[in-house]
């Protein structure tokens, strides 16, 4: 079992345990903004599932139908996940607009806030593991999936506050006032999560940094080459393809370019993971007539081994 599907296993615990206790504190206490967190863990127990399934297909090798393998996967993950954050948010507002029309005391408030307190502490803890773990696995969808969780935590903890202090000053209108301020707050990161995930749906560049990295190998180990240029990149999920054209000396073999592009593959390999690299070679005067103003990459020396 990989590292990315024992995470995704994990979310899906952890998000029952949290659903679990944020329920029992919304049952016991009436309290609507207590509801609408509550809500929002449902539709992070039903985004972990996703998050699984979308680990487990863009781990499969690739195949004959998708020979670029199926690392998108995690990004159709991510948009399913902003769009129930969405839903989750409409859910929440109209159990505020009831708590407008019929506000209620809710009943054993310090026992609510003392579990969903604990639940909060579990979401932060598993949350920050997420990112942290899932940017170094280079996977969108468990990065995605605690960003989420992040969210709740605030979402949360602004919940807790306002009720210790609609207690204090019994204005318990603040109650769905409260969930109102969370759904907003839910939908803001809804639209975020599906904005980055389509982004990564339609091809995007790779980082600026990432970019640079690539620019630097390709100038430093195409030694024998003139220039190169045409430089592309994407990235899907884990895994980041490159392509560019290599100019070489118009008496150069067949068999020394081939040389030349695998050096230059190799030191990818290792500067980025995951990356696929493909090389379109062309002679010297093909430099000259169509090399001007398409991102040349002047070739330096090569590193001494």
């Amino acid at each position: 079992m990989t590292d990315q599907v024992k995470l995704a296993l994990g979310s899906i615990l952890v998000g029952l345990i949290v659903l679990a206790l944020k329920a029992w504190a919304a049952v016991m206490t009436g309290s609507v903004a207590l509801l609408s967190d509550a809500l929002e863990s449902t539709v992070n127990v039903v985004a972990a599932i996703a998050a699984l399934v979308a680990v487990k297909v863009a781990l499969r090798p690739a195949d004959e139908a998708h020979p670029y393998g199926h690392t998108k996967a995690e990004f159709i993950s991510a948009v399913v996940e902003g769009v129930l954050i969405v839903v989750a948010a409409l859910l929440i507002l109209r159990e505020a607009w009831l708590g407008f029309r019929s506000p209620d005391i809710p009943q054993m408030p310090a026992f609510g806030l003392v579990i969903v307190t604990v639940a909060t502490a579990l979401n932060a803890a598993w949350s920050r593991l997420l990112i942290r773990r899932g940017t170094r696995l280079s996977s969108p969808a468990l990065v995605a999936d605690g960003k989420h969780l992040w969210a709740d935590v605030i979402t949360s903890a602004g919940v807790v506050l306002g009720i210790c202090f609609a207690g204090l000053t019994g204005y318990w209108v603040l109650d769905p006032l409260l969930a109102a301020i969370v759904a907003v707050n839910i939908l803001w990161s809804g639209g975020k999560l599906i904005a980055a995930s389509l982004s990564g749906l339609l091809d995007e560049a790779v980082p600026d940094q990432t970019m640079q990295t690539i620019r630097d190998v390709i100038s430093t180990e195409a030694g024998g080459a003139l220039e190169a240029h045409d430089l592309r990149t994407r990235h899907a999920g884990r895994a980041t393809f490159v392509d560019f054209h290599l100019v070489v000396p118009g008496e150069t073999t067949v068999e020394d370019a081939h040389e030349v592009c695998d050096q230059i593959e190799a030191a990818l390999k290792d500067a980025v993971p995951d990356i696929n690299v493909s090389i379109h070679v062309e002679p010297e005067h093909k430099a000259e007539a169509e090399g001007a103003d398409r991102g040349v990459i002047e070739i330096g020396e090569p590193r001494k081994r």
